[in-house]
């Protein structure tokens, strides 16, 4: 049950994800969380829609998974999109900034742990 709430956390973060990348990318609030300017986000905006399309194939991978059953059918699936996240996370704190072990990669890992526990 747990792990199945914390599968769903990650999917709704990568949900959020894909809305900002995609959708509001040039807004002010978006540019603060992103901390760019207008002009790197107008530059970088077909770029960001384009991470933001991966973020939600990352969050339907999640979505099936719940809806085949985590605990049950939907659990090798959780398993593997949740491993994506943490790899996608932690290349992104090398590459980026560390901040974002902890939005993306540390509720990834938890949820792993909480599924691969079955609680």
């Amino acid at each position: 049950m747990i792990g199945a709430v914390l599968v769903a956390v990650v999917a709704a973060i990568h949900v959020a994800i894909l809305l900002m990348e995609m959708f509001l990318w040039e807004t002010p609030r978006v540019r603060a969380i992103f901390r760019s300017t207008p002009e790197f986000a107008a530059a970088t905006r077909v770029m960001a829609a384009n991470q933001g399309l991966y973020n939600g194939f990352l969050a339907a991978g999640l979505i099936l998974a719940l809806i085949q059953g985590v605990p049950g059918a939907g659990q090798p699936l959780a398993h593997f999109i949740l491993a994506c996240v943490i790899v996608a996370g932690l290349y992104g704190a090398a590459t980026v900034g560390r901040r974002i072990v902890y939005v993306q990669a540390a509720p990834a890992v938890l949820a792993l742990f909480a599924v691969l526990a079955g609680i």
